[in-house]
């Protein structure tokens, strides 16, 4: 039994200062986590080094006392629902994890959920599908047009039919509140794609997990 996607729309679904969620099929979690820690755009090479078994609050933890400064450091706990893998990120990911196109090379589908939720700009949350390093469907999630919201981008196909399902259940409504917004467009790609992320054991249990590290320092 697994959940969908809805209950990250909660404050701090998951942990302080948001989400950075990412799904695929056709990779398993070492693969993710590989490919991931590819798209890590500081100087230095990254790669995905385990750590064994952490809760949230655990990994975060670590991340601390490894590195002295969560914003300089990323985590990630993995696992599968279904049949997605999915890679929850910690620590210092915004704006830190490139693009993933070349995640989803070689015919996997991956897809992003984020939300920067106390940037003080603030962002809103955002959605992105890749399969075979082809961006599918990508737009904010509040569908706010002052945030270049222009409808859905990506293959015309999939992004017209997406538009559909969100113009059906009345979005973009400015009127309507936020979190209902957000929890609503959750939804609709919930549906659409087939997504699924469980709960209890991202919010509450212990998943594996590794630290994003730069290759040259565990080669010394």
């Amino acid at each position: 039994m697994t959940d969908g996607t809805t209950w990250l729309a909660a404050p701090q679904s998951i942990a302080f200062g948001g989400y950075h969620v990412v799904l695929a099929r056709g990779l398993s979690p070492v693969e993710l986590a590989d490919r991931l820690a590819a798209t890590v755009l500081y100087e230095a090479e990254h790669i995905a080094v385990a750590v064994g078994e952490h809760t949230g609050g655990s990994l975060l933890e670590l991340l601390d006392d490894t590195c002295g400064d969560l914003s300089d450091s990323i985590g990630l706990r993995l696992g599968c629902a279904g049949d997605w893998t999915y890679a929850v990120a910690y620590g210092g990911w915004p704006g830190e994890l490139g693009p993933l196109a070349p995640v989803s090379r070689d015919g996997a589908h991956v897809c992003l959920l984020e939300y920067e939720e106390e940037n003080g700009k603030p962002v809103p949350p955002q959605f992105e599908y890749f399969h075979d390093g082809r961006l599918l469907s990508a737009f904010n999630l509040y569908l706010d047009a002052s945030w270049g919201y222009q409808g859905v981008d990506g293959d015309p196909a999939t992004a017209v039919r997406l538009q559909a399902l969100l113009t059906a259940a009345g979005l973009p409504d400015l009127d309507r509140d936020q979190r209902e917004v957000h929890r609503t467009a959750l939804g609709i790609i919930e549906e659409f794609f087939g997504l699924s992320l469980p709960k209890d054991p991202i919010v509450s249990g212990t998943l594996p997990a590794v630290l994003l590290e730069p290759a040259q320092s565990r080669a010394r």
